[in-house]
């Protein structure tokens, strides 16, 4: 069909649903007319269907730019931004704005629509101007800053995110943006302690934890930090706080502090706080601390009998192999069925991810605080099962 004809035609489509649209409200009471968004929707929906989008984008060229229309050329960039043709949308935002006729009162909307359009586009130094430009809105402010957490999250600008997430936290009682808050915070605490700075460490990781108290990357930081200062009794207390905070993550709790104990400790002390903690939080992580503590107190005879009894109620591929291991010992001997149970068991757990995220799925071998898939804090989580905890 000819571009002109395309043009004209759509331009016919677009009265005539505009006229619609009048004469229906006309015709109703004020509390059952169709708003302008609704009217809009069906309009559009028509136009992507039937037209080109070449023919969509020179009709938006020439429309007039006035309250009643605003909306439609706003949908109509981000049909395109949606579509990934985000040149096309950054014109017509660029368009928009450029319009003396625009109403003020539209201004910071199409600004936040040209921001998401840089964003996508990858142009983070356009996206960002426009962002702090509109931070102090009433009605885009809050979404302004928030895409600007984000956008410095990604470029690991963790100074600046945390002051973006100040600012916004003043007027904001979000639970998850003072989570995002503490987690940024922890970020900072981890490069001054990577200069040895353990003191700006120490009161970065205690800012967080007034952010979120169950925060436990904090925790585990001042764990770090503790360590440090040789305070090796107070470490090992404050790892076994994260239980509290969040039991899930008590493997990797459990995991620092069993090295700290077999570096600095007497694991065979552990022996009462550990069976208080497993018949409370039960994982495979921490039966095989349990099983470690109670043979450097009882004997490997003891642990063993442990490891079975809990082996049958609570079945674990690494439970399994430690049994297998300790068992082989026992006897003086590993057997041909024990070396290929051991072999069998290690190639299962070396293939098997260690993490998922619990939003979106992703999963892997490594714990990120800051899932790298839907960018959400603290979402990654040990996985539990029979293969894992």
């Amino acid at each position: 069909m000819d571009i002109v004809l395309q043009w004209l035609l759509l331009t016919a489509a677009v009265a005539a649903g505009w006229m619609a649209g009048r004469l229906g409200s006309n015709n109703r009471s004020s509390k059952s007319a169709i708003s302008d968004e609704d009217s809009v929707r069906d309009r559009l929906q028509f136009l992507f269907t039937n037209y080109s989008d070449q023919a969509v984008e020179n009709f938006v060229q020439s429309l007039a730019v006035n309250k009643d229309t605003v909306s439609l050329h706003l949908s109509i960039g981000s049909h395109f931004r949606n579509k990934g043709e985000t040149d096309r949308a950054i014109l017509i935002h660029q368009n928009l704005l450029a319009r003396p006729e625009l109403p003020g009162r539209f201004s910071p909307q199409v600004t936040m629509e040209l921001a998401l359009d840089y964003l996508n586009a990858g142009l983070l130094d356009r996206a960002e101007a426009l962002l702090h430009q509109i931070m102090g809105d009433r009605e885009y402010g809050r979404d302004a800053a928030l895409q600007l957490i984000e956008l410095y999250q990604q470029e690991r600008e963790w100074g600046k995110a945390a002051d973006v997430a100040r600012t916004l936290a003043k007027g904001d009682s979000d639970v998850a943006l003072f989570k995002t808050l503490a987690y940024i915070t922890c970020e900072l605490a981890e490069q001054a302690l990577k200069h040895d700075d353990r003191w700006t460490a120490q009161k970065l990781t205690k800012e967080a934890l007034e952010y979120d108290r169950s925060c436990v990357r904090a925790t585990l930081i001042l764990m770090s930090l503790l360590i440090r200062q040789g305070s090796f009794r107070e470490a090992g207390k404050e790892s076994l706080k994260v239980f509290d905070q969040n039991p899930e993550f008590g493997p990797e709790a459990i995991d620092r502090l069993m090295k700290l104990e077999r570096e600095h400790g007497d694991v065979g002390r552990l022996v009462k706080k550990l069976r208080k903690l497993y018949e409370k939080y039960p994982s495979t992580s921490l039966l095989l601390a349990l099983v470690e503590s109670v043979e450097r107190s009882s004997g490997r005879p003891a642990a063993i009998d442990l490891l079975r009894q809990e082996l049958e109620s609570r079945p674990s591929v690494r439970g399994l192999l430690r049994l297998v291991e300790m068992a082989g010992y026992e006897k003086g001997m590993t057997t041909d069925e024990g070396r290929l149970v051991s072999r069998i068991g290690h190639l299962l757990l070396s293939n098997r991810p260690v993490y998922r995220c619990v939003s979106c799925g992703f999963s892997g071998r490594q714990l990120h605080w800051l899932c790298p898939s839907c960018k959400q804090w603290e979402t990654i989580r040990p996985i539990q099962g029979v293969e894992a905890e």
